[in-house]
């Protein structure tokens, strides 16, 4: 792509920088009276706005036997999810609270007694408390949200879940739990007679005093509810509704709940990622255009009949450029795979700046991530077969095999042993049986047999000719600079790449560890396409580096090169746990280092594999355009 075609391709997503949403399903519209359901969804810890770190990545399902909270006749019933939403966690349940349109508006209602709470339950719930744990309920597929205000910005927005007890240690330093929900629901009537649940707003409160069956929603004069952890107690919940009439429509009613906090730190990120980007574009043109250009025009400018001693720069080595790496099987499969999950993460954008991940649609990220997955095993297949067939690599069954089994197996061994962590925490978060079944399904069903036939006809297509011929006889390697060894490399190219995208990371990270909704897709997307285009260019530099110091084993230094960035994005993890987070348990501790380093490893695999190409492309265009004899 050109450079105008780059700036084009720039402008053309700012206006979705702030993304937006598209309607994934028809309104539910409800007649006045009509009953509208509150499900109740797993609780997660929370974080507040304030500089308060998270002290747990444990969820908890609602209706844990240790929470006590009031069932529904029959029992919970759950309700169907797809496969994103319960890799996400989310366990959704039916619940006993009654509501209907436009009626019991500011009714005092008892929604249950709650006898013979025991002191081992009271400690479970109070150190719930003392972690900031919320509640996430759900009516007509908005979340219910606290109303609070962004400290840098002043604007008010929707924060999605609520406190399930007061933790400030307002009465003797000891929690307080919330017994009464205050419920206030906004609605839009389109049409007369005809009313679209548009905003969903909870505030909850602790009230104390004597737990009986008599409704009690004095919020101003009330004592909170402490629990006592040495002997029994009884706990009443209580609940009143409100209705307000808002003129959100429903279309724009995800509005107040997709805020973006700091905005004006992303658009310096991207602005600082756009002028590293032209710095290196203009690097590298300077080195391609001037220095390469001169040596080429030198090189073909020798004429073969004189006896000239050709002993400088990069063609020195021709004859070595293109012999075959070390573990060229390992190389390749690491390319297919990366090239997969590239592919994955580009049309997953794709479809979440056009709108069709609605937030209403819970888990449709993680679904259609692992969706297109397994649809792209066939791009992983062909460009893993044909990149072993350019190294030289013989043995087409084992690439074609480790392919599609290797790297899914490794992750889903670390996935399990997190799942195992999350299981004896009795945590709702753990991957249900079946779902393991199903995503195997996916694995040997559907990305299996697609990188199969993906090998297979990059068998058939081959290798890539090289332009020139490998000597039989390895070529003797000069020591070079410290900085072009391979880990020294590595480190140093990974900066710029990483310092294009760590504003952006902070924020994926307290999406995925503090429970702070992402929907910034359109900077997601620009900044990922900058990473892209920067790791591309580090690469072609320091290989250009590499070629001069006539080193020809560029292969998996041009991978390593490329990938750098990962390492970067490993020790900043590590520095958001120290500044971010205060994990007491073990299986939380391990939960996120599991899942940082699977963060860290996808992306090595990705920038690795744009960085190859990259290397690959320049180091076919330079021999090319000599002339050797």
């Amino acid at each position: 792509m050109t450079r105008p075609a780059h700036y084009a391709a720039f402008f053309l997503f700012l206006p979705w920088a702030n993304a937006f949403y598209l309607p994934g399903a028809a309104p539910h519209n409800y007649a006045e009276g009509d009953p509208v359901e509150l499900f109740v969804n797993a609780l997660t810890p929370m974080r507040s706005l304030t500089n308060d770190k998270v002290k747990s990545l444990i969820n908890y399902d609602y209706y844990n036997p240790k929470f006590r909270f009031c069932e529904p006749e029959g029992g919970p019933k759950s309700r169907p999810e797809s496969l994103g939403s319960i890799l996400f966690g989310d366990r959704i349940f039916n619940s006993p609270y009654d509501t209907h349109m436009l009626k019991d508006n500011d009714t005092c209602k008892t929604l249950c007694v709650v006898p013979d709470v025991t002191g081992p339950e009271a400690k479970f719930i109070n150190d719930r408390i003392r972690e900031d744990y919320a509640l996430n309920w759900l009516i007509d597929g908005l979340p219910a949200a606290e109303m609070k205000t962004d400290t840098n910005t002043g604007e008010l927005f929707f924060d999605m879940g609520f406190n399930l007890g007061d933790n400030e240690g307002k009465h003797q330093n000891l929690p307080a739990l919330n017994n009464h929900y205050e419920i206030v629901l906004r609605y839009h009537k389109p049409s007369p007679d005809t009313y679209r649940v548009v905003g969903v707003l909870v505030w909850p409160a602790s009230i104390g005093g004597v737990q009986d069956a008599t409704p009690n929603c004095d919020i101003a004069h009330a004592q909170p509810l402490i629990l006592n952890e040495d002997q029994t107690q009884s706990i009443r919940y209580t609940y009143r509704v409100s209705w307000n009439e808002s003129d959100t429509p429903w279309a724009t009613r995800w509005d107040n709940y997709l805020h973006i906090f700091d905005p004006r730190i992303h658009w310096f990120s991207l602005l600082n990622s756009v002028a590293v980007v032209i710095l290196l574009c203009v690097m590298v043109s300077m080195i391609l255009v001037r220095s390469v250009s001169r040596d080429i025009n030198r090189y073909n400018a020798i004429d073969v009949s004189e006896d000239v001693q050709e002993d400088w720069g990069w063609k020195l080595i021709h004859g070595e450029v293109f012999r075959s790496p070390r573990y060229p099987l390992t190389l390749s499969v690491f390319v297919g795979n990366g090239a997969q999950l590239a592919v994955m993460a580009v049309v997953t954008l794709v479809f979440a700046l056009l709108g069709f991940l609605s937030p209403s649609n819970r888990g449709s990220l993680a679904t259609v991530m692992m969706v297109c997955w397994s649809i792209f095993g066939c791009i992983g297949g062909y460009i893993s077969s044909r990149v072993y067939a350019s190294l030289g690599g013989v043995n087409r069954r084992k690439n074609a095999f480790l392919t599609a089994t290797a790297m899914p197996t490794f992750i889903f061994m670390v996935v399990f042993v997190l799942n195992l962590f999350l299981l004896s925490a009795g945590s709702s978060g753990a991957v249900p049986f079946g779902t393991m079944v199903l995503i195997i399904v996916l694995w040997f069903g559907i990305s299996a047999p697609l990188s199969a036939i993906g090998s297979y006809f990059g068998s058939k297509h081959g290798g890539i000719q090289n332009p020139v011929r490998v000597n039989p006889i390895p070529r003797q390697i000069p020591p070079g600079p410290k900085y072009l060894r391979p880990w020294a490399a590595s480190i140093l190219s990974g900066i710029l790449p990483f310092g294009a995208a760590f504003v952006e990371l902070y924020f994926v990270l307290s999406s995925l560890f503090a429970s702070r909704a992402y929907y910034a897709f359109g900077f997601l997307a620009i900044t990922a396409w900058i990473v892209g285009l920067t790791t591309a260019t580090v690469t072609i530099l320091f290989t250009y580096f590499l070629l001069c110091a006539e080193e020809y084993r560029w292969h998996w230094r041009a991978f390593m090169i490329g990938g750098g960035s990962a390492f970067w994005v490993l020790a900043y993890g590590l520095f958001y746990w120290a500044t971010q987070l205060t994990l007491g348990s073990l299986p939380s501790i391990a939960l996120y280092l599991g899942y940082l380093f699977l963060l860290a490893l996808l992306d090595f695999l990705v920038t690795g594999t744009i960085g190859f190409f990259a290397a690959y492309w320049i180091v076919r265009k330079l021999y090319t355009a000599i002339r050797v004899d």
